[in-house]
Order: C-alpha cells, then structure tokens, then sequence
C-alpha cells in the first residue's frame, strides 16, 4: 500500500484532485494538503485523507512527512509557495521523490525534480486536433512517441494487407480498432480502410511507419526519397550506352517530375563528358568526381546527402557486386537500365514467390505501374508442392479495385523466367534482398525467380526494397 502526498492550489490543483477521486486505485491511500477548505464528494474516506494549512510552514508540513510518503505530487500555482514548499520537504526529507507542475519554464537539470511542464502539454494536446498529426501516446511508458495511433486512409498502402505480410523490425501492430470494436492482431488478420492502428516501437521508426501509412499513389518515389540518381562510371561504360543512360534517364526524370542528378566517375573521354554536360538544365544537375579512384562509401554518402529515392544504374555497373551491395544497404529503389528504349515500354511484370516479400512491395509496384501508364501482369508460379500465393493475389486484386487499375494474373506451372526472356519489352518489377548476392554457380540450381534476376538482364528491372 503506497502512501502519496499531494499539496495543492488553485484551480488546477482542484481539478487534479477531482481527477485523482475518480480514477483512484485501492492500492494507494492519497493524503491532500490544500491551502483553502474544498469540500470533494464521491471519495472514499479509507483512501483519502484531507487537511488544510500552510505547506510553507515547515513545522506543519514536517509533522505530515514523519509518515513515510512514497512519493510528493506539487500541484500549486504560486511560484513562491511551490519554491518553499519543496524547501521545506527536502530540509526534512532529501531523497523523496517529487514531481511538480512548472508553469513558468522552471525547470532546471541541475535540480532533482521532475517538472511537468504545462505549456508543453497544452501544445501537445492542441497539436492532436490538426488533421494528418500522428497521436501519441502520453501517459503510458516513457511519454516520447513509442506508442502511436494511426487512422489508416481509403487510399493507404497499407490497406488490404495481411498483418503478416509487413515486416515489423523494431516496431508492431499491438491493436486494430474497426467500427468501435478491438481486434487483436494476427497473421492473418487484413488492414481495412478507416482502421485505427495502435502501434508500438522505436520512435524514429514510428514517424517513418506513419508516413508510410499515410501515402498514397502518385508519390513514388516517395518515401524512400525526392531526387532520382544516375550512375555512370565512363571507365566501364562505351559512349552509346552513356548516352543512352542519360536519354531514358531523362526521360524518366519527365514522367516523375523530380529532380535528376547524374554522377559522373572516372570522366576518361572529353567528347562524351562534354554531350553529357549539355543534358544539365534546370531539374537536370550534373556531378563530376574526378577522384582516381572513387571511395566506395560515396554512393551511401550522395544517397543520404541528395535525398534520393531512385537510382539509376547500368546493367554493367549493377553486375558489380561491390556497387550492387552498397545500393542494397542505401535501402532505396534500384532502376537497373538495359540495352533497349524504355520510352516504348507498355508493361511491367511482376513473378509471384512464396518469400512474402512482394506483398511488401505491392503499393510502390501499383504506384510505378500506374505513374507510368504500364500494363501491370502478375505471373503465379505453380510449381508441385502448388503455388501459395492467393493471399497476396487476393490482395492485388483488392488494390486493383481501389486505385481503378486493371491487372491481369497468369499461372505458369515451368519457371516464367525461360519465357518472359523471350518476351518483348516490359520491366520487370522484384524486391531487393539479400538473394541477390548469392554465388551465379549456386543460383544455377535455383528455381526462385529473384535469384535468377540476372537470367532477365537484358529486360529492365526495377529492385524495390522491401522496408521503408
């Protein structure tokens, strides 16, 4: 049974005290000091003791704290009175703990008490009204973001998933409210429209999963990032492929709207470095490095440095695993361009797996699809053991419906890689995991489709990773 001492004031005070009758816990017995003689109903007198003095007198207050408190509550609105009040709790007890409300930015971290600052509170509380602010969570755990509710949107790219298909690394879907009702979480449990999600986990990630819930179509590629990137390295590219790279380059950079930085290393040929220098116009920057070897870490640093959400890149450059693996830990989409036009193309091509991956990528492939007018094709491959795969072949056609874009589903029971090669012009759309770095040897024996990635390298390709 903890013994709380509470000393207050004012109008404030009253109303804390009326809030601590009403949410009281039997296993606390609370006594109140107050300065005016307020008269409380519907406590209970066993838990609840009242007395009314002076708190800065220290003999009064000193006989009230030979009991042993567990803990001081400071509810008083004259600055004066709070100051000597806690004067006088320490001269007789040094080591209890105090929390005091600080209406005038009191607080210090020189002292060892904890301030509840009032006009922090009032903004936070303010701040929840205004639409698209995320709502936090309070007075639970440590009060800093790590327990947040989200309202998920008609449009979300959350919606009509499987709880189990989001990859939830330090962070979780803890409740689901729908229609006023709970509904605790599983696998198989799908985000509805209008959702309310609570969600628990590291505060930075938070604010990046709430983003990610808020997003709609036609951001892409928001909200990896705003700027594009291509990555031409003169020393193993010819001067057709370079300037090929630029043109669709260019042309992608007009579809999205956004920015385009072209990196240019191991600058070797004046002729082409000055074609490509007269792309450079107002949303087309040029970068040179005329460093003699390039440090490795330079595609992270500009990836982070430019804000960039999609990279440009050759499929020889690509095949390097060095450049392949820095752009995996960039976390950020991966355009690998082929040899043929990418201006021409109508389709985008997506091979179904049993990893679980696609479904974590399914809104930036209906964004990409959509933004640039692609036929979007779903390739279910059915092998012995079956295909597996209605769940996410469910949820597509649940997006589909949403965003009014058609898509057409296909089951192959042979690999789909051996036909889609012979196939004309379409980008093929996959995640980008770890499965890319396994040895060309062992892949030979692989019938997974992204390990075979490289059996489409003529194709262009777009690797999308699979966390935001």
């Amino acid at each position: 049974m903890k013994k709380i001492l509470i000393v207050s004031d004012g109008a404030i005070g009253s109303h804390y005290i009326e809030r601590v009758i009403g949410t009281y816990t039997s296993e606390n017995i609370y006594y109140i000091v107050q300065t005016e003689n307020k008269i409380f109903e519907g406590y209970n007198p066993a838990k609840f003791k009242f007395f009314q003095f002076d708190p800065t007198s220290f003999y009064k207050i000193s006989n009230l704290l030979k009991m042993d408190f567990w803990q001081v509550v400071l509810v008083m609105e004259n600055v004066t009175d709070l100051e000597n009040t806690i004067k006088n709790i320490r001269m007789y007890k040094p080591s209890i703990r105090i929390i005091a409300m600080d209406l005038w930015n009191a607080s210090s971290p020189e002292d060892d008490i904890e301030w509840v600052n009032m006009q922090e509170l009032i903004a936070a509380n303010l701040i929840d009204y205004l639409p698209n602010i995320p709502v936090l969570a309070k007075n639970i755990g440590l009060g800093s973001g790590e327990i947040m509710e989200v309202l998920v949107p008609f449009g979300s790219s959350f919606v009509y998933r499987h709880i189990g298909s989001i990859e939830q690394k330090n962070w979780k879907i803890a409740a689901i409210y729908r229609n006023r009702s709970l509904i605790i979480p599983s696998d198989n449990k799908m985000i509805q429209p209008n959702d309310t999600l609570v969600l628990v986990g590291d505060p930075g990630v938070l604010r990046s999963i709430y983003r990610a819930i808020k997003r709609e179509l036609g951001q892409f590629p928001a909200p990896f990032g705003s700027k594009l990137y291509l990555y031409i390295d003169m020393s193993i590219e010819d001067k057709s492929t370079i300037m090929a790279l630029v043109r669709r380059s260019i042309y992608i950079r007009k579809k999205l709207q956004k920015t385009l930085i072209i990196k240019v290393l191991n600058p070797g040929d004046i002729d082409v470095l000055r074609m490509v220098k007269a792309s450079a116009q107002v949303n087309v920057l040029i970068e040179i490095c005329y460093d003699v070897k390039p440090d490795e870490k330079m595609i992270l640093m500009d990836i982070k440095k430019h804000h960039i959400g999609l990279f440009l890149v050759s499929h020889s450059a690509f095949a390097i695993k060095n450049v392949r693996k820095k752009l995996y830990e960039g976390n950020v989409p991966v355009l690998k361009l082929a040899d043929c036009s990418f201006s021409s193309l109508k389709e985008s091509v997506v091979i179904l797996s049993n990893e679980g991956y696609i479904e974590n990528i399914s809104t930036t492939i209906f964004d990409v699809s959509s933004q640039f007018g692609f036929n979007l094709e779903l390739i279910d491959y059915v092998n012995e053991e079956g295909s597996g795969n209605g769940k996410v072949i469910e949820h597509f056609n649940n997006l589909a419906a949403i965003f009014s874009k058609s898509i057409h589903v296909s089951e192959q029971e042979n690999n789909p890689i051996r036909e889609l090669r012979a196939k004309g012009n379409f980008l093929h759309l996959l995640p980008f995991t770890s499965k890319m770095f396994i040895n060309p040897v062992s892949a030979f024996f692989s019938t997974d489709p992204e390990v075979l990635y490289r059996k489409l390298d003529h194709h262009h390709q777009l690797f999308i990773p699979t966390q935001i």
